[in-house]
């Protein structure tokens, strides 16, 4: 479904406050806001523009994301991040995925609209399937989208929030989903499954991938890994006596970031993950109950880019500065 008007409307003046904020308050010349916003110099000229016209720009930004704005720039130089987007928390709900939804659907929509050829990555969870629900409906064969992690349990069950075939049916792309379950029964089986032909070609790809949007996840009672099925009660414990506080595509990882060589690791179907991350990996995840997985990924570098709210971007930059 095609966003309504006011609501394109709404994301405009967002990104004309954001401009506007770069170069009146944070002194960016037009070029570098064009760099952080991912718009051209001319796209950029304008939204600083329509800052103005709209009257957002007085003596300071009179625009409710100023304080998003501040948080995201804060973010951004804390942990040197390529891209940071912050958006507002829906005070009486905190995990209201709509916001950031569309905001991040709007960051992918800058990929897809491009008619060069690129491979997109994904992992898969509520967040992204909450931006892949924003995306309009487009024609863009020349696409390839690819799965870094597979979508069932080691008994067959599959996940409830895919991602790669949900978006190439909306924009008409070429897919490429991970032929394996999240998490192997044994060391045997994730070696055999890797050795695939299938496997190794999507391994390629998203190894080539222009930019890949995962998901984070808490390691905790009912976090998304338990609680879709992929992992259960007694490897979730071992997580947890390991010192596991986050996972992005299955890969558990402790509270400094470094992705853990025992518990489930050793099983873990997903196409591996570099660390430090050398290309653009932009986690989307909100909320402070995932605050401490989306600091960890941050700690390290298993992220370069951050789509978040401000409850959690809050809480991350608290926790920091202690």
């Amino acid at each position: 479904m095609r966003e309504p008007l006011a609501e394109r409307r709404d994301r405009k003046l967002d990104l004309a406050a954001h401009a506007a904020w770069l170069y009146y308050i944070a002194g960016n010349t037009q070029e570098e806001i064009a760099a952080k916003l991912n718009v051209s110099r001319q796209a950029a000229q304008r939204l600083v523009a329509l800052a103005v016209s709209e009257k957002l720009i007085k003596f300071r930004l009179d625009h409710p994301l100023s304080e998003c704005i501040a948080l995201a720039e804060q973010l951004r130089d804390r942990f040197e991040l390529a891209m940071c987007e912050v958006v507002p928390t829906d005070a009486a709900n905190g995990d209201n995925l709509v916001g950031i939804g569309v905001c991040a659907a709007t960051h992918l929509e800058s990929y897809l609209i491009n008619k060069t050829p690129m491979v997109i990555a994904f992992s898969s969870g509520r967040t992204l399937r909450a931006m892949v629900d924003q995306i309009p409906s487009m024609q863009q064969p020349q696409h390839k989208i690819v799965s870094i992690i597979g979508n069932m349990s080691q008994y067959g069950r599959a996940g409830r929030y895919e991602v790669v075939i949900h978006l190439a049916d909306r924009i008409g792309s070429q897919v490429y989903p991970v032929p394996t379950p999240v998490v192997a029964t044994s060391v045997e089986e994730r070696e055999l499954l890797q050795t695939q032909r299938s496997f190794i070609t999507v391994k390629t790809l998203a190894e080539q991938a222009k930019v890949t949007y995962i998901g984070i996840g808490q390691i905790a009672w009912n976090g998304p890994l338990h609680s879709d099925g992929f992992i259960n009660d007694n490897e979730l414990t071992e997580l947890i006596e390991l010192g596991a506080v986050g996972e992005i595509a299955g890969w558990a990882y402790d509270q400094h970031g470094m992705l853990l060589k025992q518990g489930i690791n050793n099983r873990v179907a997903s196409v591996p993950l570099e660390q430090p991350a050398q290309r653009l990996v932009i986690g989307v995840a909100s909320g402070v109950k995932k605050a401490d997985a989306i600091l960890a990924a941050l700690r390290g570098k298993l992220i370069t880019g951050l789509i978040t709210n401000e409850a959690a971007a809050q809480a991350i930059l608290e926790t920091q500065i202690k």
